[in-house]
């Protein structure tokens, strides 16, 4: 009987030109996609809940994909990541109502980015944080954050190629936080919605404060601007996560 089934996916991005399909490179949809038209004997047709970049990294993305209902969930979950690469993992798969949509019924998706401030880099951690050999004042972090939060048009953070109709989009939370390892803190933003490049180019701008190279007030100004070239620069891939998606 034919069924729309949900999954929750993680995977490390650094092998991948991103998530979505495309004619040069290889990607996570396409990879996964190929693993599940296998097992299901059918054409498989994945929707995200959002596009990562390439080098970005999901701890949950969130995807969902019509069948005939012929293989039962524990197949699709055991037979997909005995077939998929050790980089992309199923984590759980559902039947959700047909009219479901992975990426229009997403209430919010969270995003971690972190950062390692330490003289000399770590060869444990350099496939998932910025790496950076200065400290940096988490308090100017922080409140250049604050600017963020609430309904704004973040033009001056939107990346090139961004196809989105719209430049407004809402911050729910921005804040920074220190993790038990030793140099290790990240930034964590979470919205109703992202535009391209939108968080690495936050994380950059506020890093730029927490170098002191602007005030924290100035991301604020920044923001007003909508003029892209008046943001910092876009903090690497690597460091980035999708770290969660709320319904």
């Amino acid at each position: 009987m034919p069924r729309r089934v949900k999954l929750a996916v993680a995977y490390d991005g650094t092998a991948y030109s991103g998530w979505q399909v495309q004619p040069n490179g290889t990607t996570i949809q396409a990879v996964v996609e190929g693993a599940f038209s296998r097992i299901l004997q059918e054409p498989v047709r994945l929707r995200a809940a959002g596009r990562t970049d390439a080098g970005v990294h999901a701890r949950e993305q969130v995807v969902d994909f019509a069948d005939a209902g012929v293989r039962d969930l524990e197949t699709i979950v055991h037979g997909g990541n005995a077939l998929l690469p050790p980089d992309i993992r199923v984590l759980s798969a559902s039947v959700v109502p047909e009219t479901f949509d992975a990426r229009r019924h997403a209430t919010e998706k969270a995003y971690r980015y972190f950062l390692y401030l330490s003289p000399v880099a770590s060869p444990f951690l350099s496939r998932y944080a910025w790496h950076i050999e200065a400290a940096l004042d988490l308090d100017a972090i922080r409140r250049g954050l604050s600017h963020l939060l609430g309904e704004h048009d973040f033009t001056s953070f939107r990346g090139q190629g961004c196809n989105a109709r719209s430049p407004v989009r809402t911050i729910f939370r921005a804040e920074v936080a220190k993790h038990e390892v030793p140099g290790l803190f990240s930034i964590d933003v979470a919205g109703a919605g992202f535009l391209r490049h939108m968080v690495r180019n936050i994380v950059g701008t506020v890093v730029n404060a927490g170098k002191g190279r602007h005030s924290a007030d100035h991301v604020g100004e920044i923001l007003r601007a909508r003029d892209r070239s008046a943001a910092g620069v876009n903090a690497p891939p690597h460091g980035l996560f999708l770290w969660r998606v709320s319904y």
